[in-house]
């Protein structure tokens, strides 16, 4: 058995039933038997010292390289535990310098004046298609959903979203959207459907620019919306009466929040409104974690809205509203991870086991960060006018009746013409 790993993980885990089988064939069971059992079992002694050494970054490796294997439960019920435990009881001093290394590296590469945002876009989104059809619903939403009335489904919940976000918007017919970071072409059509509105979507990834090009077609809406390879930071000579970015702004990176808010003030008519939805999380992290950074969003940064409000503040953008989801990441992730896992054969054609395991462990270890490190969703409303936005709130609930309204309308006429 490694002592310092068995040493490690008695020091962590206090709460919940972990048991652990060690590459020894030995076998400890550990915190206070409440809440959903898991067990593992590491397969190699080099496994469990890279885990002692680095656990931030190793522990997902050695999960993806089928290493550390789950012998009851599944890695949801391990990271939950793992997670509703302090993290801080398993720090020691050499991983405590990896980790610090893992933050030096980040901070610096944030800053650094080179362009990697085509690449680390095509990281994640330039992956076969296919793979998000497993687990998305039927719009290709890849973001938080908005679970309002409580317990409707992803579909449900994806277009409640939308129909959410278009209200703050104040979209009046004929005006000009743009969407930063348009992911596959779902909230750029809603809203030219929904407002009748012109939407110029734009993406770094070429994988979702040919669908929503080829959707937009289909739907009949390539006269009023169009999709552009487009980095936002290049954009010159144009100005929109609404921005809205949904997801994108967690691959801005530490060190470009101010550019950012520069660039849609410059964007932004100045009776314009912007809507800007992200994760955020109740403190400075500095980093992400590196097993993410590493595997699945190269160069993001989920931040504390006290590192985005100061750079909004110095554009002189005013926040019209402030709204807090925070649960609704935590449902999303979950109704993701259930249908990803229900069809793992089909995953695993498409690429192999490890991917699977790695694709499995993200969803796992995300929704955890909302359930047990209280990550949240905000929606910041941002203008550079006084006027812009009513004086209450009251205007977002009767919006969406009507989007609510106009989307039934919709779908009996579909309905009919079937």
């Amino acid at each position: 058995m490694s002592a310092a790993l068995s040493n490690l993980l008695r020091r962590l885990v206090q709460k919940g039933k972990l048991t652990v089988v060690f590459s020894s064939g030995e076998k400890i069971v550990l915190g206070d038997g409440t809440g959903q059992p898991a067990a593992i079992r590491i397969a190699d002694a080099a496994a469990e010292k890279a885990i002692v050494r680095d656990p931030g970054l190793k522990f997902g490796e050695m999960y993806m390289d089928g290493r550390v294997l789950i012998e009851e439960g599944d890695i949801f019920d391990v990271l939950s535990i793992i997670k509703s435990n302090d993290l801080a009881n398993a720090a020691t001093f050499a991983n405590s310098i990896v980790a610090l290394g893992h933050v030096l590296r980040q901070q610096v590469k944030s800053r650094l004046p080179v362009n990697r945002n085509r690449y680390n876009v095509a990281h994640h989104y330039d992956l076969d298609g296919k793979l998000f059809n497993l687990f998305l619903d039927e719009d290709w939403q890849y973001s938080c959903a908005y679970f309002h009335p409580p317990g409707i489904s992803l579909d449900e919940a994806q277009r409640a979203k939308k129909r959410h976000i278009a209200a703050k918007l104040l979209l009046e017919p004929g005006q000009k959207v743009l969407e930063v970071g348009s992911g596959w072409g779902g909230m750029a059509m809603y809203l030219a459907e929904a407002s009748d509105v012109e939407v110029t979507g734009i993406t770094l990834s070429e994988e979702q620019l040919k669908v929503s090009r080829e959707r937009a077609e289909r739907r009949g809406l390539a006269d009023r919306v169009r999709f552009e390879l487009q980095d936002y930071r290049t954009m010159q000579g144009r100005q929109f009466d609404r921005i809205v970015s949904v997801g994108m702004f967690e691959h801005v990176g530490i060190g470009n929040y101010g550019n950012f808010f520069r660039k849609m003030k410059e964007l932004l008519t100045p009776e314009g409104v912007m809507l800007l939805h992200s994760i955020g999380q109740i403190y400075k992290p500095w980093a992400t974690n590196p097993w993410i950074e590493k595997y699945i969003f190269p160069g993001g940064y989920i931040p504390a809205l006290s590192e985005v409000l100061p750079s909004v503040e110095s554009t002189r953008l005013l926040v019209k509203d402030i709204e807090i989801l925070p649960m609704h990441y935590a449902w999303t992730l979950r109704a993701w991870r259930e249908r990803f896992v229900a069809r793992r054969e089909e995953a695993v054609r498409l690429y192999d086991e490890r991917f699977f395991r790695m694709w499995e462990f993200y969803l796992a270890a995300s929704e955890t960060a909302f359930l047990h490190d209280k990550h949240f969703v905000f929606q910041l409303q941002l203008s550079p006018s006084l006027s812009s936005v009513p004086v209450s709130r009251d205007y977002i609930a009767q919006k969406e009746r009507e989007l609510l309204e106009f989307e039934r309308t919709r779908r009996r006429l579909e309905l009919v013409a079937v």
